[in-house]
């Protein structure tokens, strides 16, 4: 039921978030009126809601997430998101699984939220990415087996960190080169809204390994 994300609210949600790069997003949908239920004694309610697929290595859905979109519009205190006590929800098979952006390959970069991987995507349109959904998740994401490089985008608290060092333990151990991709707020979807598009492309430049600023950054600005 749910449709595809562009002249949606979903789609004015990303934008109004400073996300402009949405080619290769047939993961997420539009559905005007998802169901919400706040717990099982409350009624059941209907939002707007951006729906994501998760998929498997081979693309097979395991589950979906739901982020319930304020119809209103966006303001800084909700970010765009629905006025109820939690517009984030997923289900189904989620461990080792994401929401996926390109195919990965040699190289890809991994991360907690959708905004988060959009975010980056914006400077590396061309580089595959994958939202785990939450740091647990993250944590366990499996790996392809083509993976050489791993880019692991940390949200800058206490979880963000304990899944980098999770991922690059387990990384290391399959002869995977593990890099950590840093904020300079709290994850770069912040970046990007408050510091702007340069500041951000600037601050990962520094991160990327030579080889991939000329092939998924440098290569584009030169396009």
């Amino acid at each position: 039921m749910a449709q595809p994300i562009a002249g949606t609210l979903a789609e004015s949600y990303f934008r109004k978030r400073g996300i402009t790069a949405l080619h290769g997003t047939g993961s997420l949908r539009f559905h005007p009126c998802c169901y919400y239920r706040p717990d099982e004694h409350s009624p059941t309610e209907t939002w707007p809601a951006l729906i994501a697929s998760v998929t498997d290595l081979d693309g097979r859905q395991t589950g979906a997430h739901r982020t319930w979109l304020d119809p209103n519009g966006f303001s800084e205190a909700t970010l765009g998101k629905a006025p109820i006590e939690t517009p984030r929800r997923a289900m189904g098979n989620l461990l080792g699984h994401a929401v996926r952006f390109g195919v990965a390959g040699e190289v890809m970069a991994a991360g907690e939220g959708i905004e988060t991987m959009l975010s980056l995507r914006c400077m590396l349109p061309e580089m595959p990415m994958a939202a785990a959904l939450s740091a647990a998740h993250l944590a366990a994401i499996l790996f392809p087996d083509t993976l050489r490089r791993l880019y692991i985008v940390r949200d800058d608290d206490p979880a963000g960190d304990g899944a980098r060092e999770t991922l690059v333990e387990r990384a290391d151990a399959l002869g995977i080169e593990a890099l950590p991709l840093s904020p300079m707020l709290g994850d770069l979807n912040e970046d990007l809204r408050l510091r702007g598009l340069d500041a951000l492309r600037a601050s990962i430049r520094v991160q990327l390994a030579p080889q991939d600023v000329a092939r998924f950054m440098e290569s584009v600005l030169s396009a």
